[in-house]
């Protein structure tokens, strides 16, 4: 089904199988849709604080990352566990789901955060499922476009209040599917994947993923993706009446105080995959430095972990990308600062990137 070229197994990193990257242990904590309670946040800020580089690092698929660990200290497992970051052990990889951050607040056609929880349940009661590559991703999308455009391998998208349609890797297959089964859809998905996968990693990998669907198609959506700014900064007004906002840490670093503040404003956040916090009550974040306007270079300004965090990386990108933030940047441009050739949390939206000993593309 697919031949992808590769010397080595999926090692995408977890809490319990964690990265020996260059500055120390590296844990990816999994967050469903990308909801995080005020309490789980407190648990974040003592774990970055006591454990790790003092930091959390957002993640392009709406996680977070802890750095700077001592692999051989348990204590963070102990501690995520009791948060309920851990409700699963044995899936904790593959509980990779997308979901639009703005769904139930504001727009949208239909709150698909209940179909979060469910999928979530879904997948960790197939043991089988826990096989799956730690980078395959479910999206869920209310309808808006945002996260069937992220690339996810198997994403159930709104067209109506009732029905959506099954994008495969990336592409509208015209299935339309009800609200009411789109989870066990997305679950077989995944089942099939995983028997008929091979070596692949990804459905974009396979020869013909249409394989995976034997639902004949009931007409195109005219589905595509889009590179739109899909979450702006600021306020936003919420379907009823009120007021919300979205907030940005500088590079995508939140410091234990900055995860202590945001606990502080809203009894939950949504971590957004592009690098930013949903709340649900507009606050006033001043002195917290966190970026709420969208024309501000530090919205527009992304790097990889770079130099000392990463042995690949050939420069400090993200001193890089400080100085550049208090510098002009024209409008509407984005600028990527990578270690590598790599790009790691390159956006996928349109952007200058600027690798380092490369000219700027």
């Amino acid at each position: 089904m697919a031949d992808p070229l590769r010397d080595r197994a999926d090692a995408c990193p977890g809490v319990f199988a964690t990265h020996d990257a260059a500055d120390g242990g590296l844990a990816r904590v999994r967050l469903p849709g990308g909801r995080i309670t005020a309490a789980q946040l407190r648990v974040l800020a003592g774990c970055a604080e006591d454990l790790g580089d003092g930091a959390a690092h957002l993640t392009s698929r709406g996680n977070v990352q802890l750095r700077g660990l001592d692999r051989d200290d348990h204590r963070l497992i102990t501690r995520l566990s009791g948060a309920g970051l851990l409700p699963e052990p044995t899936h904790e990889r593959v509980r990779n789901f997308l979901a639009s951050p703005l769904s139930g607040l504001s727009g949208g056609l239909v709150d698909v955060t209940p179909l979060v929880a469910e999928l979530d349940a879904a997948v960790c009661a197939r043991p089988e499922l826990a096989g799956l590559p730690g980078r395959f991703l479910f999206a869920v999308d209310d309808g808006r476009g945002d996260v069937s455009g992220e690339d996810p391998d198997v994403c159930w998208r709104a067209v109506s209040a009732s029905a959506g349609t099954l994008l495969l890797g990336g592409r509208d297959t015209g299935t339309r599917v009800p609200v009411t089964a789109a989870v066990a859809t997305l679950v077989e998905i995944a089942r099939r994947f995983l028997a008929l996968r091979g070596s692949a990693w990804r459905v974009r990998e396979l020869t013909d993923p249409g394989v995976l669907t034997d639902a004949p198609p009931t007409g195109g959506t005219g589905i595509t993706t889009s590179t739109a700014e899909p979450c702006p900064l600021g306020e936003f007004e919420r379907n009823d009446g009120g007021r919300g906002m979205v907030v940005a840490p500088v590079l995508g670093e939140l410091s234990a105080e900055q995860l202590r503040k945001v606990a502080e404003l809203a009894e939950w956040a949504v971590v957004t995959p592009w690098r930013s916090l949903v709340l649900p009550t507009a606050r006033d974040v001043s002195g917290s430095g966190l970026v709420t306007d969208p024309a501000a270079p530090a919205a527009r300004i992304s790097a990889c972990i770079g130099r000392p965090g990463c042995a690949k990386a050939r420069a400090d990108v993200r001193a890089q990308a400080r100085r550049r933030l208090s510098g002009p940047l024209a409008d509407e441009v984005r600028v990527h600062y990578s270690g590598c050739e790599r790009g790691c949390g390159k956006p996928r939206r349109p952007c200058v990137e600027v690798v380092a000993g490369k000219e700027e593309r």
